[in-house]
């Protein structure tokens, strides 16, 4: 009998944690919930915080909670910790306060900053960190200093209180660029990443920065491109994203120093398809974005994805990537896998989305992995979320605005905190008191916010006593010797200008195949100067099991001129010739950062006056920033036909007036037989610098052959046309004559 009792309790214990102790890890999820039905026509009314999330749909055992709201930020936009964990808000509080855009260039925005001071998880103190901004879009916190960019500005400056009462008093200027922005606010940059690599990148810009002696050193690379957010995984791969062109993950096989790289079948062959349970009719792609049930199709404003890196949520859920739709009122949730060097992603769940909203003014527009290990949604919960130029009169848009009355619906926002059952967030850091020992220490840490942060304090500090315990770690000489801790300290060395061809042949044999990866990128820093010591230690990589450090010695053996580097490589590329990634790597990677171009466009225009020269070179930069995004680096569209093609068309080479007006007034409706999305937006409120650039470097490259645009011609044009508020359709412009 005792014995039948001591059974029974055996397998009820064992029952009890094979269902109530289950690990993250296991975590089963559901399919996320869909309504059988759409309702066709949501309320556009205000809700509450409390509200609104009731109408959030998420996967069994998620729920979110309320870090902040209106009245204490507005108009949320992005946000930073500091190494205490204190968060900062960017709050673009002028942008799209009418259906005009009226006032949105005013200093009235903000920068706020939210204190958790009783540790109970809960922002109870808020400071108003930097007032009187231009639409901030770019924050990083060094140390005590948080580093903000404007819109339409290059310049950076860091902000420091110095006296503890919450405000900024200190204001340095730490890269100096005084020329002014003119793109349209959604074509400027974003992101102001710190990557693993020590390297601080940006959207929609050819330039990353190198921090240095308090200040920030630009530097030009080959690849560029993105819109509205920016992110990256444990070993440094960057994951951008395009609304305007219809791409919610871009840029993402290798780094942009190495030129841009898309390749076909990197995204499942649906993931571009999105699964709201709302109807969208305020989408400015119009009825041909929309399915029978008047939910939105495809992707159309992605934006603001994160990597999830914490250690607060299911362990599934880490190195996946989100990415918030603001017009579908959802996040995707993207499962990342490696396939031979690929990378590839694909909806977490079977037509249904990780997060799906019915408060028509849920506009998720930024997402991050926190201190505490969660995830935190920034909701700019704004009626509109398309800039001016998209909603002015005439367009399908303003008519669906005005319908719902979603231009009523202003100076709100909300920022969230997914957390999971039964887990709770974890501490408040207390890196800007931590010494250089504690700081090592967290490199290890489960929660890649830590790792980050205390790679980058160490480097901000030069904190040149860390370099004997850095290289403890990359030799395996420590206890918490992991293969993440090696590779960030690995990067700290490099950062703190500690890095040696020794440390470097140390990580070279590293047993985990990414440290490998990083020992061979670091090695650039040789390379570069023609040094071919290395190349025997680089030699014994050619045939290494990952094919991640393969592509990798293939993309860094570029950047040594020897015949036996080129041997090498060689022998590579013969050896892996059935790997697009890797073969592409090297023999696309300078055609793509846009070299050969270059000399082309310089050889065509050689016997142009100075002044003609200077003009189709800054279009190219206008041209790169704003335009290609929808109409393709090379002018010959994307894939996704969000644009017509430019190249070779008869609006660019023919009269000069008609691409003029185009570029002024906008286009709408279908060109040569094909309808597109979304209408080309005006740009006539740029200056005439802008738009003579532009037009004149459109007509004299990607294959076109025609006068460059004076600003005669401009003006002449603009006083033209100085009265019409609408875009153009392709009819009335072939009925116009010269």
């Amino acid at each position: 009998m005792k014995q039948n009792l001591l059974k029974l309790g055996i397998l009820f214990l064992s029952i009890y944690f094979l269902t109530c102790r289950q690990p993250a890890g296991k975590t089963i999820e559901k399919q996320p919930y869909r309504p059988s039905s759409i309702d066709q026509k949501p309320s556009t009314a205000f809700l509450s915080p409390e509200e609104s999330m009731k109408t959030m749909r998420l996967p069994e055992g998620y729920h979110l909670e309320l870090v902040a709201s209106e009245p204490v930020i507005q108009e949320p936009v992005a946000v930073v910790w500091d190494g205490n964990g204190r968060m900062y808000v960017a709050e673009m509080r002028s942008y799209m306060r009418d259906i005009n855009g009226t006032g949105e260039q005013l200093p009235i925005c903000r920068i706020t900053r939210l204190e958790d001071t009783d540790g109970n998880g809960t922002m109870d103190k808020n400071t108003v960190f930097i007032d009187n901004l231009v639409l901030p879009r770019m924050m990083m916190t060094l140390d005590d200093q948080l580093v903000v960019n404007e819109t339409y500005t290059y310049s950076l400056h860091s902000y420091r209180d110095t006296n503890g009462d919450g405000v900024a008093d200190e204001k340095k200027l730490v890269y100096q660029n005084d020329k002014r922005d003119n793109a349209n606010l959604e074509h400027q940059r974003s992101g102001l990443v710190w990557n693993v690599d020590n390297w601080t990148y940006m959207t929609s810009s050819k330039a990353r920065f190198k921090y240095k002696n308090g200040k920030f050193e630009a530097d030009t690379i080959s690849g560029w491109g993105g819109q509205w957010g920016l992110t990256h995984d444990d070993y440094g791969k960057l994951y951008f994203s395009c609304a305007g062109c219809e791409d919610p993950a871009t840029g993402f096989q290798q780094n942009p120093a190495y030129g841009w790289m898309d390749m076909a079948g990197q995204k499942a062959d649906d993931f571009d398809a999105v699964w709201p349970i709302i109807a969208t009719s305020d989408v400015e792609g119009g009825p041909k974005r929309l399915r029978s049930d008047s939910t939105l199709n495809h992707f159309t404003a992605s934006c603001g994805q994160v990597v999830y890196r914490g250690d607060r949520l299911p362990e599934s859920m880490y190195g996946d990537l989100f990415i918030p739709e603001p017009v579908g009122r959802l996040i995707r949730r993207a499962k990342v896998t490696n396939v031979d060097g690929k990378t590839i992603l694909k909806n977490a769940y079977e037509k249904s989305e990780f997060l799906a909203s019915t408060d028509m003014n849920f506009r998720p527009v930024n997402m991050y992995t926190g201190p505490d290990g969660s995830m935190y949604i920034v909701d700019m919960y704004h009626g509109i979320i398309q800039e001016g130029n998209w909603t002015g009169p005439g367009s399908y848009l303003r008519s669906k605005i005005l319908e719902k009355q979603l231009d009523k619906n202003i100076g709100r926002g909300r920022i969230y905190r997914l957390v999971h059952d039964g887990m709770k967030p974890g501490p408040a850091p207390r890196m800007l008191d931590a010494d250089h020992r504690q700081l090592v220490s967290y490199l290890s840490h489960p929660n890649g916010w830590w790792r980050d942060n205390a790679q980058k304090l160490l480097i901000v500090r030069n904190a040149q006593s860390a370099v004997p315990d850095l290289k403890k770690i990359v030799a395996g000489k420590v206890r918490k010797s992991t293969p993440i801790a090696r590779l960030h300290a690995l990067w700290t060395l490099e950062g703190l200008n500690a890095m040696n061809k020794e440390i470097i042949s140390i990580a070279m044999v590293d047993p985990d195949p990414q440290v490998r990866k990083a020992a061979i990128w670091i090695s650039e820093m040789y390379l570069k100067q023609n040094d071919e010591s290395l190349l025997a230690s680089l030699e014994k990589l050619k045939n290494d099991p990952s094919m991640d450090v393969r592509i990798q010695l293939a993309a860094s053996l570029r950047y040594i001129k020897t015949d036996k580097a080129r041997g090498l490589l060689r022998e590579l590329l013969d050896n892996n010739a059935t790997n697009e990634l890797l073969t592409r790597t090297v023999t696309r990677s300078q055609q793509e950062g846009g070299d050969t171009e270059w000399k082309e466009l310089m050889t065509r225009i050689a016997k142009m006056s100075d002044n003609d020269k200077d003009l189709i070179f800054e279009g190219a930069n206008v041209y790169r920033q704003s335009c290609a995004i929808c109409h393709g680096v090379d002018g010959k569209g994307l894939p996704s036909k969000v644009a017509p093609p430019l190249s070779g068309s008869p609006r660019v080479n023919g009269d000069k007036e008609i691409l003029v007006k185009i570029i002024l007034h906008g286009l709408t409706g279908p060109v040569d037989g094909v309808s597109y999305p979304g209408m080309m937006a005006p740009q006539g409120s740029n200056d005439d610098d802008y738009i003579t650039a532009v037009a004149s470097f459109i007509r004299n490259s990607l294959g076109n052959d025609a006068s460059v645009v004076s600003y005669k011609d401009l003006r002449e044009i603009r006083k033209k046309t100085a009265g019409r508020d609408k875009a153009w359709t392709l009819e009335e412009l072939n009925a116009v004559k010269k």
